[in-house]
């Protein structure tokens, strides 16, 4: 075990031995959120030493082995069984550190929330539109194989089927921790349904996945900030409220952030939802802002549409996907359009957690 990782796991058990004496203080128990915080620490800081303390206990039985063995001489069976035991310690030892060095790594407070997730045409005009469509219905199929909930916040469909943008809320287990490396450009390239000549182009979508905000952590929004108009709804799904003024559209003025929803037929529910989405991309610019303070070289969630800015691309003609933040290319593109996205978010993932480890190991993390 590298030294700078010992030193964080020593520090961990000083703290928890800080939570202890924290959580049996009674004005601290009669403060609950603040007694929940602590709690979940602790929760966590205790199996994390707990597993450090078994690995220095392995630690102690390899030393005793290694010294038993030195010690052996000419004692065949005792330095047989010494080097039984090294092995076995070894094994352990080596079987705890990656266990702890997963444990270590920093964790998102946003990874167990449910999702809005934003679909817009960018570059590309119609045919972005139809791509827009298809990234839809992938992250869809997607949430289905995974047993997610979905329901559509608003809509706005193109000429030819496709969308110029669709937001959609999706509810489950760790939602945000899989679709979250989907936001970015996402490119295109593929003979467009209105190309005569064959000719291939190139058109670009954005995808951003924002975390549904705690409703007891939500933003505190200035009534007076806020201009709500009515509207009658459009498209798909709007049929039944194409009399009355039931959609709304909330605009936040100091930020100039639209949101909108049109889905249901009650004005009421639909000035609730888009509440909720107008408060996730509040939220998220205040989290992108405090990101680009951190580290001004790295990219904005979204991007700008243009084609030239993508995290992935969709090439039809060679029938691959590829994602040009890790360099994977798979060959099954129809598949993953289709929803089978697992083995493209496993990556992600694990080239992540391989960046993480990396930071910890360096003892910047």
């Amino acid at each position: 075990m590298k030294p700078s990782l010992r030193q964080q796991l020593e520090r961990l058990a000083l703290r928890l031995a800080e939570l202890d004496a924290t959580l049996a203080d009674p004005k601290v128990a009669g403060d609950m959120k603040r007694y929940r915080e602590l709690s979940r620490e602790h929760s966590e800081a205790s199996a994390l030493v707990d597993l450090f303390r078994r690995y220095q206990a392995r630690e102690h039985d390899l030393a005793s082995a290694n010294e038993l063995l030195a010690e052996s001489g000419g004692d065949a069976a005792m330095a047989a069984m010494a080097s039984e035991e090294a092995s076995a310690a070894g094994a352990d030892l080596a079987g705890f550190l990656v266990a702890l060095q997963a444990a270590l790594l920093p964790r998102d407070p946003d990874d167990g929330r449910n999702v809005f997730l934003e679909v817009r045409a960018g570059t590309g005009g119609d045919e972005s539109a139809l791509f827009a469509a298809e990234l839809v219905r992938m992250y869809l199929r997607y949430a289905e194989r995974q047993g997610w909930k979905t329901e559509t916040m608003s809509e706005s469909a193109s000429d030819l089927g496709g969308y110029k943008e669709a937001v959609f809320r999706i509810e489950g287990d760790s939602v945000y921790a899989q679709l979250k490396f989907e936001s970015g450009g996402h490119r295109v390239q593929r003979v467009p349904v209105t190309e005569t000549q064959g000719r291939i182009h190139t058109s670009a979508c954005t995808v951003a996945v924002l975390p549904e905000p705690d409703e007891t952590e939500e933003i505190t929004l200035d009534p007076n900030d806020l201009r709500i108009d009515t509207f009658r709804a459009s498209g798909a799904g709007g049929q039944h409220v194409n009399k009355t003024d039931s959609a709304i559209r909330i605009t936040h003025l100091p930020t100039g952030i639209v949101a909108e929803c049109q889905d249901d037929r009650s004005q009421h529910r639909n000035k609730a939802k888009a509440m909720q989405v107008l408060t996730a991309r509040l939220r998220e610019k205040e989290r992108s802002e405090r990101a680009a303070k951190e580290a001004a070289t790295r990219k904005s969630l979204v991007g700008s549409g243009d084609r030239s800015d993508r995290i992935r691309t969709y090439n039809f003609a060679q029938g691959r996907v590829t994602d040009h933040r890790i360099g994977l290319t798979l060959y099954k593109l129809q598949a993953i359009l289709d929803g089978d996205l697992g083995e493209v978010i496993a990556a992600l993932q694990a080239a992540q957690a391989a960046e993480q480890l990396a930071a910890l190991e360096s003892g910047e993390a």
